[in-house]
């Protein structure tokens, strides 16, 4: 049989860990600076930009090699 060890410490619950968990959650929100409503629409507007600048990039290149690929296939034909 294997003996009780003093150091062997019973962890608590699953709920009580994750209501821990929880309020440590919360007070580290509580510690974030949030940007303000301004600079949230500026970063959008900045991201958008990118996505759609890369968009457009991409799609060009797709319709570059679409017909390059034609041209090539139709050589023998």
């Amino acid at each position: 049989m294997a003996a009780s060890n003093k150091n062997d410490v019973k962890k608590p619950n699953i709920f009580v860990r994750m209501g821990r968990k929880l309020k440590e959650t919360f007070s580290e929100l509580k510690r974030v600076t949030w940007p303000t409503f301004p600079k949230v629409l500026k970063s959008t507007g900045v991201v958008l930009t990118v996505v759609l600048v890369f968009l457009v990039v991409v799609t060009g290149i797709n319709f570059g090699l679409q017909a390059l690929l034609d041209l090539v296939t139709n050589i023998g034909a």
